[in-house]
């Protein structure tokens, strides 16, 4: 078995050049977009991403995910402009031969129940399902914090309900520790039929604090060794937030990137997992 490495290179760099560099260097031959030269991918011209898809042609480099923001608008925010804007995400994808765009179920008052907005998060979530389908691409949820699928039963809530075929779950172990959640032991049994891409990322309980892959609470051990022994061939997409971490994106610069990096290759070489 060989897993596939990419990782959020704008964490590396908001320069593409520099992004590449790194990724290459690591022996990395994908990449996730989220952004590049200080804009969100959804805000990149077309010419832009034209650019894009060029640099990243010469160096041997594709897109595994259209890292979006989609779905990172309150609730009770106005939907109509926000699915507009997944018409971009979709003309991304296509342009860059990405098979997954990331999405989110929007975020939830503080103080309120989640369950008192249920139909709604769902209701938008079928609408952007709908739109994808046909379109030869993957939605992937992340369970964010602090959003309605931010815990493992209401992610299960939301693609069992949703129940279509292009949404499925991007597994972010430091994001469910974030809201007190041990991944694992609490939350994989039931979300692995529908986990088609990892995030690498792990935190500590106490504190929130993002550390690299096995250094905290994420049970990253537990879940490679499950996903090896259940036969996962999919991606597993760095996103170290080791330096600073905000709500639409993180940085760690191209020497923690690395550290990151190295500390999940060395959780695989213990499992005896080769990656490329």
């Amino acid at each position: 078995m060989t897993w596939t490495l990419t990782g959020f290179a704008d964490e590396i760099s908001p320069d593409l050049d520099e992004q590449l560099a790194t990724l290459v260097a690591e022996q990395m031959r994908y990449l996730e977009l989220r952004g590049v030269w200080g804009k969100n991918v959804l805000k990149l011209s077309d010419d832009e991403l034209r650019q894009v898809k060029a640099t990243l042609d010469s160096q041997g480099v594709k897109v595994s995910s259209i890292g979006s923001p989609i779905g990172k608008i309150k609730i009770t925010d106005d939907f109509a402009p926000h699915l507009e804007d997944f018409q971009r995400a979709l003309y991304a994808a296509k342009m860059l031969e990405a098979p997954f765009i990331r999405i989110f179920s929007f975020f939830i008052p503080q103080g309120d129940d989640p369950a008192k907005h249920r139909d709604e998060v769902l209701a938008r979530l079928g609408a952007i399902a709908k739109e994808a389908e046909g379109h030869n691409v993957t939605l992937l949820h992340e369970n964010e914090k602090e959003i309605y699928g931010d815990v493992p039963t209401r992610c299960l809530d939301i693609v069992t309900s949703v129940n279509s075929p292009v949404l499925r779950v991007a597994w972010d172990p430091a994001n469910f520790v974030q809201c007190g959640v041990r991944p694992h032991t609490e939350g994989y049994a039931m979300l692995r039929p529908y986990i088609a891409y990892v995030h690498v990322k792990d935190a500590l309980l106490g504190s929130g604090q993002v550390v690299p892959a096995g250094q905290g609470d994420g049970q990253v051990r537990d879940t490679v060794a499950a996903l090896q022994s259940s036969g996962f061939d999919g991606f597993f997409s760095l996103e170290p937030h080791l330096k600073s971490g905000g709500t639409y994106a993180g940085f760690s610069g191209p020497d923690l990137f690395r550290t990151a990096v190295q500390a999940f290759k060395g959780v695989l070489a213990e499992q005896g997992i080769a990656w490329a």
